[in-house]
């Protein structure tokens, strides 16, 4: 599988992303194993409130970069599927101009219960289509508002995408999405109040606290009818330099790793104590307790952690 992963493989490539999202037993050996690769595509970043078009954007950038003979991987991130546990918009039909393109790589994952708009495996996906070889990453998120931040940590590049009448400035601000934008796009801007969301956007980003020198961008776009895309992308270009000149895009790749790690091993130990033996009849039994008004959720969970610490050493 790794030679065919190396030589170019899609299929390949897909059955490795099904073994990291599933934690097969030899995920952990293949990602290892093509990991040298990685460090060489620029993760895009595209979130904002549902309805706002993003797909459409997601579509029409990709068009543009394949048009600049750039390779370029999608990963849509879809809410879970309470019956397959799958993406429920797994299907992507609003991308069907890019499923004939062997440049183009497009992935469905699914949420599976993460609260910050991405995957939990999204970080890995990303490093394994950049090890694949793709120049441009594309993650468009699912768009759950004030959750909607993990984004920024997995992307270099943020965008953020409003719509005129959504009233979306002062909720945006609310929600962190702000805090997080590089570039801010007004879609479906031939709509009434585009000027004024621009002017509310610009407002507030006179406001926010500047420890860089990239100033964000705002920008007006009709995605679907490809108004406005050529200089998003340019924009998108603009910021991918200022990056690589203020070697910002070293210090990024090493929060990212660093995030990883961490998350991978809290989500071990997570595992690992609920896991334990008899920790579920503890959990039953604290549950009734707390219903009980004997204790709180607190003192709860210091007593699961407690017993977990007790149970690991006498066994070490």
């Amino acid at each position: 599988m790794l030679t065919q992963f190396k030589s170019g493989d899609r299929a390949a490539c897909a059955r490795i992303i099904s073994k990291i999202e599933n934690d097969s037993s030899d995920a952990a050996e293949l990602f290892s194993a093509v990991y040298a690769d990685v460090g060489k595509a620029h993760r895009i970043g595209i979130t904002g409130p549902p309805g706002a078009g993003k797909s459409t954007i997601v579509e029409k950038l990709a068009i543009r970069f394949r048009k600049e003979g750039k390779t370029v991987a999608i990963i849509a991130v879809d809410p879970t599927s309470p019956f397959s546990g799958g993406a429920i918009l797994g299907d992507r039909i609003r991308m069907s101009s890019l499923f004939c393109d062997p440049d183009v790589f497009i992935r469905s994952m699914a949420t599976r219960g993460s609260l910050g708009g991405l995957a939990t495996k999204t970080k890995e996906v990303c490093d394994l289509l950049d090890a694949f070889g793709k120049d441009v990453i594309l993650i468009e998120t699912i768009g759950v508002g004030q959750a909607e931040l993990d984004v920024a940590q997995t992307a270099q590049t943020t965008l953020i995408v409003l719509v005129p009448e959504s009233g979306d400035g002062i909720q945006a601000m609310k929600a962190g999405l702000m805090e997080i934008g590089d570039i801010f796009v007004v879609n479906k801007s031939d709509r009434d109040g585009a000027d004024r969301m621009m002017g509310e956007i610009e407002m507030m980003l006179e406001m926010r606290p500047e420890n860089k020198d990239w100033h964000a961008r705002v920008i007006k776009t009709v995605a679907i009818e490809d108004i406005g895309i050529n200089t998003l992308c340019r924009y998108i270009q603009e910021h991918h330099a200022f990056l690589e000149e203020h070697d910002l895009l070293t210090m990024h790749r090493e929060e990212n790793i660093r995030s990883t790690i961490v998350a991978l091993v809290e989500s071990r130990y997570s595992q690992a104590l609920w896991n334990e033996t008899g920790i579920q009849e503890l959990l039953q039994s604290l549950i009734a307790e707390v219903l009980s008004g004997r204790k709180s959720p607190t003192f709860a969970s210091q007593e699961i952690w407690e017993h977990w610490l007790n149970h690991h050493q006498q066994h070490s």
